[in-house]
């Protein structure tokens, strides 16, 4: 359908990944990785240089989020999926409240319930629509997330919960360009691939005073096997070492590290302003077009990191995308496969430029409307 569609040279990005993740990792973190040279690659994280890299990271997430002095900044190996059933493991005392709306916060959820000694309660909506957590007066864990990476839904506020419950949050395709007030989350936990521009395998869970010492507490409860890669008591501990259990990808944590500094240049509130219009820029387009809609109805639920939208079925969506990266110009914008829409789904990240969104908006109108 799209075959003979070329794109105009004025319109093409300065960069073509458009993806939700993994993200855009700039060349010049690539650069600087390499100018480190062998005084950081093939280091033992249990040494100075790459403890300094950590907490260098760990300071600059504390700065950028403004999280409260008593919280702690732990990181591990295994990505945020990882923490689902770390969670629910070391972390739920007797039951959880899972908010879903999606794939990826129905995993969680999944993760949860299929862990022996503990319950978990699932309160859905229908995958495109939103929905803020509550309080759930019997769990001890209420669990959102800040944005579903699979329908581009997040959330517009979160719960305040009752005594004895804690509140997570994953943040992993949001953290860092949504509004969230880290002082009312007890975990807030995210992998870097997305906002953050780096690579998988490592997590990092911002802990309030009130959630340290519950997994800290549990990990003292010898009823309970947790393998000890999933230990929070070895995570927290290394982690006020400034290193974390296992061997990371120095690579992934020197990247976050970088993007954390350019992020703290700006401040989370303009991060969060720069994301908010590059939203406006793309849901109005899709409003504006006859043959484009919104995905996510409901305007309040509508994610600043990544954007889904539904495409008239007389135009199919796969084939633009191949021509597109063939000219490698575009990459990355399919829908997420399980959902089976005619649809685009593009990052908004902070990385991607204003420019560059708007240019790919172009080109996309350009082919359709030559058909």
């Amino acid at each position: 359908m799209f075959q003979e569609f070329k794109v105009p040279k004025d319109l093409m990005p300065s960069d073509p990944r458009f993806g939700s993740g993994p993200s855009l990792v700039p060349m010049e973190f690539v650069k600087k990785l390499y100018e480190a040279d062998v005084h950081l690659l093939g280091t033992s994280h249990r040494k100075m240089p790459v403890r300094n890299l950590v907490k260098e990271l760990q300071d600059g997430l504390k700065k950028f989020f403004m999280v409260p002095d008593d919280y702690s900044i732990v990181l591990g190996n295994g990505g945020a999926t990882f923490l689902f059933d770390a969670i629910a493991m070391g972390v739920v005392k007797k039951k959880a409240a899972h908010f879903t709306c999606g794939e990826f916060s129905e995993k969680w959820f999944k993760a949860t319930d299929l862990c022996p000694w503990v319950s978990a309660q699932q309160l859905k909506v229908d995958y495109g629509q939103g929905i803020n957590g509550t309080d759930v007066a019997d769990c001890d864990l209420i669990c959102v997330t800040l944005n579903e990476t699979s329908t581009g839904v997040q959330i517009s506020s979160l719960p305040q919960v009752h005594d004895g419950a804690l509140l997570a949050v994953d943040a992993t395709s949001g953290g860092g360009q949504v509004p969230c007030d880290i002082s009312k989350v007890d975990i807030f936990f995210f992998s870097p691939q997305k906002v953050f521009a780096s690579e998988g395998g490592l997590w990092v869970a911002i802990m309030s005073p009130k959630a340290r010492e519950r997994a800290l507490a549990i990990a003292e409860d010898k009823s309970r096997y947790v393998p000890y890669i999933m230990s929070w008591k070895l995570a927290i501990n290394n982690s006020d070492k400034n290193q974390t259990y296992n061997t990371p990808a120095i690579s992934t944590v020197f990247y976050l590290n970088e993007q954390v500094k350019l992020m703290n240049e700006l401040g989370y509130d303009e991060v969060c302003n720069m994301a908010s219009k590059k939203a406006d820029l793309i849901y109005g387009w899709a409003t504006d077009k006859p043959y484009l809609s919104c995905y996510v109805e409901e305007q309040e639920f509508r994610s600043w990191s990544v954007a889904t939208i539904d495409v008239d079925d007389k135009y199919n969506v796969a084939d633009l995308i191949k021509v597109l990266g063939e000219q490698k110009a575009v990459y990355n914008i399919d829908a997420y496969r399980k959902l089976g829409r005619n649809q685009l789904r593009i990052a908004l990240f902070h990385n991607i430029k204003y420019e560059d969104l708007n240019k790919l908006l172009k080109i996309i109108s350009m082919a359709i409307e030559a058909v």
